[in-house]
């Protein structure tokens, strides 16, 4: 049995780069470096350091775990594309920019959109896919609070904005928000740069084209074969819930996790269930032939 490499975790892992189709790809690498790699794809502007390092290093006990900044995002160069699809090229590009054959894919928000096109258009890719509190294309809207949009765009995000966009309000939520801010904060070297304008622009309008119909509604859905865990809470007011329904409804192969009393931040709130989930899952064989 190999031993996770203890030297290294999310705390610590330097910044590496990788040149791949003309962009500099910022990326951290950690854990056990046996067996398929985890990439991880962020929110809505969000970097290496806004992942919870409970949830990174909690996963990098039994595989290697790698987080990157897309194109345009934070450390990386380049723009950040005005459509999922793009980002979608841009995530194939820097995984075989690493050299690999295939990877498990974890994308949360719009990094499960984003999951989802790069699994359609670069199948081979793929091995198993994690969505956490995300979207198919042309889901269902209604949900959402009235405030998130104007939230979300806050330059600097404070605590407050966390809490309301991640969490429920009630009292156990609310406290273990809390607890993840300051988590997320723990990383206090080679922290990562703040995304730019232009990476809230080119998302913004990415998530608005991704919400509208391209021929019949979730058909695309049936084309991932892979096997795939949808997670979410049970009360997300920005991608709303009923969203992570039909990804498991039109998904072939998909299983369902919903936590209680939470919202998108689910896996922040309940990290250790979420990596029991996620390590079970991605060490399980095939559900479905």
């Amino acid at each position: 049995m190999t031993a996770l490499n203890t030297t290294v975790s999310h705390l610590i892992a330097p910044t590496q780069f990788v040149e791949a189709e003309g962009i500099r790809f910022a990326y951290r690498q950690f854990g056990d470096m046996t067996g398929t790699p985890l990439v991880f794809l962020q929110h809505f502007r969000g970097g290496m350091d806004h992942w919870d390092p409970t949830v990174t290093t909690g996963l990098a006990r039994h595989r290697q775990v790698i987080l990157f900044d897309n194109a345009g995002v934070a450390a990386s160069s380049g723009e950040t594309p005005d459509t999922i699809e793009a980002m979608g090229d841009h995530a194939a590009a820097f995984i075989r920019g690493l050299g690999m054959k295939s990877a498990d894919v974890l994308g949360f928000s719009i990094g499960g959109c984003v999951a989802q096109a790069l699994t359609l258009r670069h199948s081979t890719l793929v091995r198993r896919l994690v969505l956490v509190g995300t979207a198919p294309r042309a889901g269902e809207y209604q949900d959402r609070h009235p405030n998130v949009s104007a939230v979300a765009g806050h330059p600097v995000p404070t605590i407050e904005d966390i809490l309301f966009l991640f969490f429920e309000p009630s009292p156990t939520s609310q406290k273990a928000g809390r607890a993840f801010w300051q988590r997320r904060h723990q990383r206090v070297v080679d922290v990562d740069p703040p995304s730019s304008l232009q990476t809230a622009v080119g998302q913004r309008a990415a998530l608005t084209e991704w919400a509208q119909p391209r021929g019949e509604r979730f058909s695309e859905l049936k084309e991932i074969t892979q096997p795939t865990l949808v997670v979410n809470g049970n009360h997300d007011i920005m991608m709303p819930t009923i969203n992570s329904y039909l990804l498991a409804q039109h998904i072939p192969s998909a299983e369902m996790v919903m936590f209680p009393d939470s919202g998108h931040g689910s896996l922040f709130q309940y990290p250790d269930l979420f990596v029991e989930n996620v390590s079970r899952f991605l060490g399980a064989e095939p559900a479905f032939t």
